[in-house]
């Protein structure tokens, strides 16, 4: 199971939630990020085991980041987020290197452990 997280989302709102929401269910958020820029450069250096990736950033697509994170030798699980209808995502988030896609409504720690299992 992923234990430390790196939540990237431009909403700072919604990451607030989802640290604490994910911290409850036993994980450890070690950063956040608010860009795609600032989400590849901390998890280069943080190194978690899960980047949780929202699908809209200000500087350029959930998609690219996730593309550019999973490129990089032993690099975390990759699941994106979004308020938007997934199944138009889905196979386009696998297709850049992500897990799989996950509606914002639909975050647990018990709906990430199932997705990366």
């Amino acid at each position: 199971m992923a234990t430390t997280v790196l939540i990237v989302d431009d909403h700072s709102a919604f990451r607030s939630r989802a640290r604490r929401m994910l911290e409850a269910d036993g994980y450890t958020v070690v950063g956040e990020a608010g860009d795609g820029a600032s989400a590849i450069e901390a998890a280069r250096r943080l190194a978690p085991d899960l980047v949780l990736l929202d699908l809209q950033l200000p500087d350029r697509s959930g998609f690219a980041v996730a593309a550019e994170i999973t490129a990089a030798t032993s690099s975390p699980a990759v699941v994106m987020t979004s308020t938007r209808d997934g199944s138009d995502f889905a196979a386009m988030a696998r297709r850049n290197g992500a897990r799989g896609f996950l509606h914002k409504e639909l975050l647990s720690g018990d709906v990430l452990e199932r997705m990366l299992t």
